[in-house]
């Protein structure tokens, strides 16, 4: 595998935003570019291949959505991995975006440690390197038992690897940094997926089952508190 940083194109027409992605992408050790329209993007893509688009759906001449269709539709680009970035929250644009070929999605607001994480993540999933961070960002909870790598976006229970979905990752990072701290269904979705996300609060509860499954004998740390939501307990493996 090339040492090389992995080449990420930003496509996004609002230029704060488009600048603060490439600041972070810079910074958690990738290369990036920007361009401001479909277009361009598609034309900047034939040429570069970069190893991943960050795609904004929201675009002034070509739609996100239009633009995913086309490169997943041709054999030179289908391989390329494509996040999307949007300002919609509904649940159409997403699993369109999706069913189009994407492999995962922001929301705007977001927090830019987040999508760094999705970033890196979706990189490894397709045998791309990204340069480390300086520095590893880690929670080490449960007595050691549970060790959360923001940075990697991974997680180790007692020692050993255990492959969580972004989502699941998310929920574990957002209540364990509160430990014993309740939060609600609503506040996993904006915390997860963002404030203009509109999902079922239901679908937490799918996701937190999963997540248990997968932590295995660590399961009972997320705890239900009933009528409430949910809260990291560092405690539950402690004996009576």
């Amino acid at each position: 595998m090339s040492n090389a940083k992995a080449l990420v194109l930003i496509v996004e027409d609002e230029p704060e935003i488009a600048e603060l992605i490439e600041f972070h992408a810079e910074r958690a050790g990738m290369r990036a570019r920007k361009v401001h329209s479909g277009r361009i993007a598609l034309d900047v893509i034939k040429r570069e291949k970069p190893d991943l688009i960050v795609l904004d759906l929201m675009l002034p001449d070509i739609d996100g959505l239009e633009v995913c269709r086309r490169l997943k539709q041709s054999d030179d680009t289908r391989m390329i991995p494509i996040v999307m970035v949007t300002a919609k929250g509904e649940e159409a644009d997403i699993v369109a975006g999706i069913e189009l070929g994407a492999d995962d999605y922001v929301t705007k607001p977001f927090s830019p440690s987040v999508l760094m994480a999705r970033l890196r993540n979706v990189l490894r999933r397709n045998g791309v390197a990204d340069e480390p961070s300086p520095t590893s960002d880690r929670m080490v909870l449960l007595e050691s038992k549970l060790v959360i790598d923001i940075d990697r976006h991974e997680i180790l229970c007692d020692a050993k690897k255990v492959d969580l979905t972004l989502t699941e990752f998310g929920i574990l990072h957002y209540l364990a940094g509160r430990p014993g701290f309740v939060r609600t269904r609503d506040q996993i979705i904006s915390a997860v997926h963002g404030k203009s996300t509109v999902l079922s609060s239901r679908t937490v509860d799918v996701h937190i089952t999963a997540l248990r499954r997968k932590l295995g004998t660590l399961a009972d740390c997320v705890e239900t508190v009933r009528g409430v939501g949910y809260r990291f307990c560092e405690g539950a493996n402690e004996e009576d």
